[in-house]
């Protein structure tokens, strides 16, 4: 019997490339890029969405945060459904307190709260806060975390979502967070990312969310 293996260590196209073979192919790229680069705008404010059932939607959304206020900018952080507990980031970012507005605006997780009608009118609170900072042309960065989650819950409307993100500023940028993002708003979008769940502790160990992980 013959048995065919296919080795999976052979070397990618680039790595046989000698030295002269691989500046020419990095030059031809480099003109590609920069009359690419020639006929894009300079900047434009970003409707950027972290969706999926996967992990890290909020936590790539503070990274965000984190560059603004990096490069001075004023950044304001609404976080909608998270208020119960105190997070760890809004301690972290203490430190940027003259750049930074930081709202945990909710009472915790539905199934914690369990009142349909306070979680509505606090998700409807964060949303009035969250709109002085879309329409301040002050901020350059507004992230409405788990804004998603109020969403799918029916807590707030795709249609004063939608209306609210047109009244902010056109050098600004706003990012929503939290898994089942409808349709309809990740096709006004810039940006849109879905994070996949392929592994995650919770369910395949029963491992309880953790400090520096989770929160």
């Amino acid at each position: 019997m013959t048995v065919n293996v296919t080795s999976t260590n052979q070397p990618s196209d680039r790595a046989s490339l000698t030295a002269d073979q691989h500046r020419q192919k990095m030059e031809r790229r480099k003109e590609v890029q920069d009359q690419r680069l020639a006929g894009m705008v300079e900047e434009k404010g970003l409707i950027i969405i972290n969706t999926g059932n996967g992990k890290g939607k909020t936590t790539a959304a503070l990274g965000m945060v984190l560059r603004s206020l990096g490069h001075g900018y004023k950044v304001a952080i609404i976080q909608f459904i998270k208020g119960a507990w105190e997070p760890a980031e809004k301690a972290a970012f203490s430190h940027w307190s003259e750049q930074l507005e930081f709202h945990a605006m909710g009472e915790g997780f539905t199934w914690e709260t369990q009142d349909r009608d306070r979680d509505t009118q606090k998700a409807q609170e964060a949303w009035e806060t969250a709109l002085t900072f879309i329409q301040n042309p002050d901020f350059k960065l507004v992230l409405l975390d788990e804004v998603n989650i109020a969403l799918k819950l029916g807590y707030l409307t795709v249609e004063q979502v939608l209306a609210g993100l047109e009244q902010k500023p056109t050098d600004s940028h706003v990012i929503l967070t939290g898994r089942g993002a409808p349709k309809v708003l990740c096709d006004r979008a810039d940006l849109v990312t879905e994070m996949t769940l392929v592994k995650h502790p919770f369910r395949e160990q029963g491992v309880k969310a953790q400090p520096g992980i989770e929160f």
